[in-house]
Formats: structure tokens, C-alpha cells, sequence
């Protein structure tokens, strides 16, 4: 009887047990979620995008004429004064090399120069001639006229065939120059790259070189041409600009967030690799758009703004032209207002609301008006107090008045 009675009592306590078991491991826990503070504070709203810095007015110095570009010295980076440094040195380009046909054709103008001034040498010596007889005629023409043995016409002849004869001498003479002339210039048609001996006899075997200065005061930016080598007029060598106070950051914004920018607006420049961020404004906002693809290969729609720096260069001396930076653009921003974190926002029946925690540690729905939303903070216009803690990023499983408890607290 007794052991009957002990095993009724052990079969009771078992269950009894089992059943304390079962309802502590059922039995509803609360949710474990993440906590924000509502808090009055300083609110901005603004659109991120990446740029990059650029010189205003670059200058890109070039060949003023054909010929054999030296060798060029500078280094990007490299210190340059307007007007005193010398950037580039030029030589009169060489003779290029002929074909048979146009040596043949120089060979045979050669010849027919050379001819045309033996003509005109023979025709300065007729002349001279002429002009001695001539002169002769005149001096005898002047003592027959004093003897009155002739008249005053024949001696009026005799003076004006003199003149005739002395200017054909004078035009031979000019026609001997003139055949010198064209025959130095189809002389020099013959000249190529392998006639080097006549080549500096015609130009003079030390030329002396062209200097081609600095266009500005600044620093080299890139060197396109760095070897020797023979350019026609107009073909870039170099680039120089002003790093220091002439620099600007160029930023390609999206159409949609471009109509919200204004010019003047106040602009945050961060990750450019110093320490702090800097600050600028809103110079320029071009009226033209343009197409470019993303990454992903997605056609946007993009618009180019220019920022100018609002600081002194010194606190960007490492800056550079087409460095990579990110810039901040404030749209609109506030001192004080109530702001609630923006991940505890979400939509219900139309509207907004946010979950907070009551004082009994559940999750009490309540509707909110918000404001301006930059992604993190929200400003909240109507429905919340300062001090009061909200859920964030709230699951679909969480209902009005459930038990939560947060992540993380003892």
C-alpha cells in the first residue's frame, strides 16, 4: 500500500514537471529589437555624389611653329613663372625626303634658273655696253653743241637715249637678281634629310633654338610630348595650370537632384584624403544634361555643377587637379527641430508611424507627421516628444501593444 501511494506521488511530481517545462518553454517571450531617441537638434538634408577637382583654366602650350621639338625637361608637378620659364625648345624641322619624281623636277628647275641667269647676266652686259656707246654719243653730242655745229634737239636726243640705255641697265641688273632668287629657291627644293651638308649651309649648323615660355604661374599638369621629336604647328606639348587658387571641384549630379540644388548652396567636400572636410559653395549649375551610364549599365540623366572652395588654398595644399573627393551638397538644414531616427518610420494606412515603447515595455503604435527625411533622421512635425524611445527597422511580426524587449540590455 505504501509503495503504491509513493509511486502515485512520483508519477504526480513528473508531471507536474513535464507540465512546468512545457509552459516555460512556450510561453511568449518578448521581442528583441533595436532602440532610437527622439531629440531636438540640428538637421540637414543633403545630395551625395561623388567628384573630382579640376583647374578653372587650364592652358595647354603648343608647337607656335613646324619643326624639331627638343627634348623637354619638366616634370608634372614642376614650378613655372610666366613668361620666365622656359617650358619647350624648338629647331627649324629638317628637310623631309624626296621622291624620284620630285628630285628630278627640283634637278631640271635648277637647270632652268641657272639658264634664265646666264640670259640675264647677257643682257646686263648688252646693256652696259649700250650705255658706254651711249655715253660717248652724249659727251661728243654737248662739244658739237657748243661749237653750234648741232642743234638743241640732237643733243636733247642724244641725253634721252642716254637715260633709256642707263635704265635697262638698272632693269638688267634687277632681272640678274631676281634669276639669283629663283635659282636659291630651286636649290632649296632639293634639299632633303640626307643632304645634311647643304642643309646646314643653307640654315647654319648651330641654329639657334626657339624658346617657348609659361603661359601662367602654376605647376605642370601633365606632359603630353616628352621626347624629341619633329611637330607640325599647333601640336600640344604640355599642360600647366594653377593648383594653388585657381582649383574647383566639378560634380556630375543626377537630373532629379540637380533641381533641388540652387546656386550658392553651402557644400561639405569629405573623403578627399586630409584631415577634417572642406568647405565650398555652389558656383554653377549647367542647363544642359547629358546621358552616361552607371556601372550597372542604367542610363541616367546627369547635369554638371561647378564648386568653388570657400577656404584658404593652404588647407587643401595636397590637392591636385583630378583627384577623386565626395561632395555634400546642403539643400536645406535647420538649427533645431525634433528629430527621430529614419529607420523607425514606416507606412500605415496611407500615413506614417513609428513604434514606441511604453512604459510597460510594449510596442505602442502611433501615427506621425514627418518632415524632411536625408536617410537617417527624420524631422517629425507632430506625434512624438523628446525623450521617448522607438523601435527601429521594425519586422511585419511586431503588432500594437506587443512585448519588446532590446537587443543587447542585461
Amino acid at each position: 500500500m505504501a509503495k503504491r501511494q509513493s509511486r502515485r506521488i512520483l508519477t504526480l511530481g513528473a508531471a507536474v514537471l513535464v507540465g512546468a517545462g512545457l509552459t516555460a518553454a512556450f510561453w511568449p517571450q518578448p521581442m528583441l529589437v533595436d532602440l532610437g531617441e527622439v531629440r531636438r537638434g540640428a538637421m540637414m538634408q543633403t545630395v551625395d555624389e561623388e567628384a573630382r577637382t579640376e583647374v578653372r583654366d587650364p592652358y595647354v602650350v603648343s608647337t607656335p611653329i613646324a619643326g624639331r621639338l627638343m627634348r623637354v625637361e619638366l616634370e608634372p608637378g614642376d614650378y613655372v613663372e610666366a613668361g620666365k620659364t622656359v617650358v619647350a625648345r624648338m629647331l627649324p624641322t629638317n628637310p623631309s625626303a624626296l621622291d624620284i619624281r620630285t628630285r628630278e623636277q627640283a634637278r631640271a628647275a635648277i637647270a632652268a634658273a641657272e639658264a634664265a641667269l646666264r640670259v640675264a647676266q647677257a643682257d646686263l652686259n648688252k646693256a652696259l655696253a649700250d650705255r658706254d656707246l651711249a655715253s660717248e654719243d652724249v659727251k661728243r653730242a654737248r662739244k658739237l653743241h657748243e661749237q653750234d655745229t648741232i642743234s638743241q634737239a640732237a643733243l636733247d636726243r642724244a641725253e634721252g637715249t642716254w637715260r633709256s640705255v642707263q635704265a635697262t641697265v638698272d632693269t638688267a641688273r634687277a632681272a640678274i637678281s631676281m634669276r639669283i632668287a629663283d635659282l636659291n629657291n630651286a636649290r632649296a627644293r632639293l634639299i632633303s634629310f640626307d643632304d645634311q651638308g647643304l642643309y646646314d649651309a643653307a640654315t647654319g649648323a648651330n641654329a639657334t633654338p626657339i624658346d617657348v615660355p609659361s603661359p601662367i604661374t602654376g605647376r605642370v599638369l601633365r606632359v603630353i610630348q616628352k621626347s624629341e621629336t619633329t611637330l607640325g604647328a599647333g601640336a600640344p606639348i604640355l599642360e600647366v595650370g594653377d593648383t594653388a587658387s585657381d582649383l574647383e571641384v566639378v560634380v556630375e549630379l543626377l537630373s532629379t537632384d540637380a533641381v533641388q540644388v540652387s546656386v550658392g548652396d553651402p557644400v561639405l567636400i569629405t573623403n578627399w584624403g586630409g584631415e577634417g572636410d572642406l568647405h565650398g559653395k555652389v558656383e554653377r549649375i549647367d542647363p544642359w544634361g547629358f546621358t552616361k551610364y552607371s556601372a550597372l549599365g542604367v542610363e541616367e540623366q546627369r547635369v554638371k555643377s561647378v564648386i568653388q572652395f570657400t577656404e584658404p588654398p593652404e588647407t587643401r595644399a595636397s590637392l591636385g587637379h583630378g583627384f577623386r573627393v565626395e561632395t555634400r551638397i546642403v539643400v536645406w538644414q535647420v538649427e533645431d527641430t525634433l528629430i527621430v531616427p529614419s529607420s523607425a518610420l514606416f507606412r500605415q494606412n496611407g500615413g506614417w508611424a513609428v513604434f514606441v515603447l511604453s512604459d510597460a515595455g510594449r510596442a505602442v503604435l502611433r501615427m506621425v507627421e514627418p518632415g524632411r527625411n536625408n536617410g537617417i533622421d527624420a524631422q517629425v512635425l507632430d506625434g512624438l516628444e523628446v525623450g521617448e524611445r522607438v523601435v527601429l527597422y521594425p519586422s511585419a511580426g511586431l503588432a500594437d501593444g506587443g512585448k519588446v524587449a532590446e537587443r543587447g540590455a542585461e
